[in-house]
């Protein structure tokens, strides 16, 4: 049987095959925008003719197909999701536009306010009250629900978000107003803050259900047009779609929190660093996922990258726990351009999948990274996606000249200052998630994955002083690979702000046990086995913040428990922050529970013969300073241990690596390239 996993980027669609043995087959196909699934569908057929087979003999085969999808991201970004109504609590309509009294940019006077996902006809009080302790105060008022009702029916509104006052403590104003909306308006989708973030924090809690309303019909309609016409042909098993906190979760659950899948895509990236983490023995990595339109990027530490529930798409706070992942609008597509004081810049507006690079002989006219890469001679024009596209190297050169011709210089020139400025822009991108939280990323592995990612991470990992770069074999599609790397994963949290001194054990364990029951309700008839997560935000008791404490470990049973959480506490703030106060107030605010239904492993993928010789390679003239020629390497061809020092070529149907000047490359047992820079 065959396992798939399908990562849609915005300019390809990535595929991956498993089988049971751990053989590999790999395609890519051009993201199609308007429809994903006519992409996936083609990348579908072209994994089938890899196997030598049809699309009905492929998905006949296939007992699992992994989706990370881009729609309810692209929907966030490009403001392009369902017109939204918001029913909250009388007089608190406005929390969404207030922003917590902040600018991105606190020093810019004249930066205009963001506009609102919801524009205020549309934010509807309701006269209820629910107080800090779950107590009604103030019962619904029918008459005051049925007349916004009325407002939102006029309206003709795609999608509701209901969250009222501490429906966290209490849900059951948000509950009869969500049958209320349902009977008056059946199909149309409704998103309940209890239901999608049940913790404190009013400006995070209306914001993610906001979202959810936003994004949840358009994803909830392609998951839907999409299940349908793999039927059509021939599949009859589940589809799993991958969360921002890198677990999966079936159609359903995926459709009705939308919001959980805005970073659906790179997390896939992430699943796969972990894998790698797992297979190479290395556990800090930093992933370098660089692709047609964006780089992703994210540390792991022990082999576990960290979740975050402060993460901001576009304008909008998504609250839901989501794996920490940076992303910068740095990709092969990425357009080159010349601001009014004549300084370079790269990105991050990207010439996408249509019409896409110059060089793509598509009609694209702006200069691009990969334009600069075809220009210096490290594409071969006739092996780009196999040969599936033929580039053209005058129409990147024409993109080039009016660039080098503002920057008073030649197309080489210019082609090499744009890559110098992409990864200069790729290196600070790891800065933020290393550096700046007090992580030396010298003493880290990079693993470079994405289509793009090949020509450049040599270079970035030297301004960074990175030693060791790993670029796996399937590194063009590291993320759909990743995908089948994952398990089912439900994340629950519920706000019980308390005092550690005044909290039982017994009240600790019931929340747990609670949170517990609910995640192992989701995952229905799973028999496979199953592991709990369990962990408390915490903070000192005069701070505005919380962070995770993980209880890994920790016996809920043992006498001491509470002493436990708190000495813990104190360890993850001196980690974190270089100080703790052992003597202050610790209050927990909300408990977390993950419940992770484990799925079969990725099988181990086949190891590449010992003792190959190796082929002769091929050469070509290239641009690194000045011209010189190279050997062109395939990776395909490539032994286990076989050694090659730079500079030098690697070449792959989806991919190329470039290895510098005193750098060697080392092919390891599974085929992957293991590069020490000197």
């Amino acid at each position: 049987m065959i396992r798939i996993g399908i990562d849609v980027g915005g300019t390809f669609t990535d595929l991956v095959a498993v089988d049971e043995r751990g053989r590999v087959a790999i395609a890519k196909a051009a993201s199609t925008p308007r429809d994903p699934s006519d992409g996936l569908l083609d990348g579908l057929a072209l994994l089938a003719a890899e196997l030598g087979t049809d699309v009905q003999g492929l998905l006949a085969r296939t007992e699992r197909i992994v989706h990370g999808t881009t729609v309810a991201t692209n929907a966030l970004l490009e403001r392009k999701g369902a017109r939204v109504a918001l029913l909250t609590t009388e007089g608190h309509r406005d929390v969404i536009e207030m922003r917590e009294g902040l600018k991105d940019d606190r020093y810019n006077l004249r930066m205009p306010p963001p506009v609102p996902l919801v524009e205020r006809a549309l934010r509807l009080g309701v006269r209820e009250r629910v107080g800090f302790d779950g107590a009604v105060r103030r019962p619904l008022d029918r008459r005051s629900l049925a007349a916004a009702l009325a407002r939102l029916e006029r309206a003709r509104v795609e999608a509701v978000a209901v969250c009222y006052l501490h429906a966290y403590r209490n849900p059951r104003h948000e509950r009869e107003t969500g049958r209320a909306v349902t009977r008056r308006r059946p199909g149309l989708y409704v998103s309940l803050s209890s239901e999608v973030l049940p913790q404190i924090k009013e400006y995070e809690r209306v914001w993610t259900t906001v979202v959810n309303a936003y994004v949840g019909p358009a994803l909830s309609r392609y998951l839907t047009s999409l299940a349908t016409r793999l039927r059509a042909q021939g599949y009859r098993n589940e589809i799993l779609i991958m969360q921002s906190h890198g677990g999966v979760a079936p159609i359903r659950e995926s459709a009705r929190l939308a919001a959980g899948a805005v970073l659906s895509g790179p997390a896939g990236g992430i699943a796969a660093g972990r894998h790698v983490a797992r297979l190479t023995g290395r556990g800090d990595l930093v992933t370098f996922d660089m692709g047609g339109t964006s780089t992703d990027i994210a540390l792991l530490q022990g082999g576990e990258a960290t979740l975050t529930g402060e993460k901001t798409v576009g304008i909008a706070r998504v609250a839901l726990p989501a794996l920490d992942i940076h992303t910068l609008g740095a990709g092969g597509g990425s357009i080159a351009w010349v601001d009014a004081g004549r300084i370079l810049r790269v990105g991050p507006q990207s010439a996408g999948a249509d019409p896409g690079p110059a060089g793509y002989g598509r009609g694209g006219t702006a200069p691009t990274v990969t334009d600069a890469n075809l220009v210096r001679g490290l594409l071969d024009p006739g092996n780009f996606l196999g040969g599936r596209i033929r580039l053209d190297v005058a129409a990147a050169q024409r993109a080039i000249a009016p660039l080098a011709k503002a920057l008073g210089t030649d197309a080489l020139a210019a082609a090499e200052g744009i890559a110098r400025v992409v990864n200069t822009n790729m290196a600070e991108g790891i800065k933020l998630v290393s550096v700046r939280r007090g992580v030396d990323p010298r003493g880290f592995t990079l693993v470079a994955f994405g289509g793009a990612a090949g020509l450049h991470v040599t270079e970035v990992a030297r301004l960074l002083e990175i030693p060791r770069i790993i670029v796996p074999s399937v590194a063009a599609v590291l993320s759909a690979w990743g995908m089948l790397a994952t398990d089912l994963r439900y994340e629950l949290v519920r706000s019980h702000v308390s005092d550690v001194r005044r909290l039982t054990a017994a009240a600790l364990r019931r929340l747990f046990a609670s949170l517990e029951k609910e995640g192992r309700r989701r995952l229905g008839r799973f028999d496979g086995p199953i592991e709990v997560r369990r962990a408390l935000d915490m903070r000192y008791g005069e701070q505005i913040f919380e962070i995770t404490v993980d209880l890994a470990g920790v016996d809920l049973a043992r006498a001491d428990l509470l002493d436990e959480i708190a000495a813990r506490f104190h360890r993850r703030h001196e980690e974190l922050y270089a100080y703790s106060a052992p003597g202050q107030e610790v209050v927990i605010v909300n408990a977390r529970v993950a419940v992770v239904g484990r799925l079969p492993v990725l099988p181990a993928d086949e190891a590449v013969a010992t003792g190959r010789a190796l082929a002769p390679p091929a050469r070509r003239r290239v641009w690194l300073g000045g011209w010189t020629e190279i050997p062109v390497y395939r990776l395909d061809a490539l032994g286990a241990g076989h050694e090659v020092k730079g500079p030098a070529l690697f070449e792959s149907a989806t991919t190329t690596v470039l290895v510098r000047e005193d750098e060697r490359a080392a092919v390891t047992p599974r085929g992957w390239l293991d590069i020490a820079l000197g």
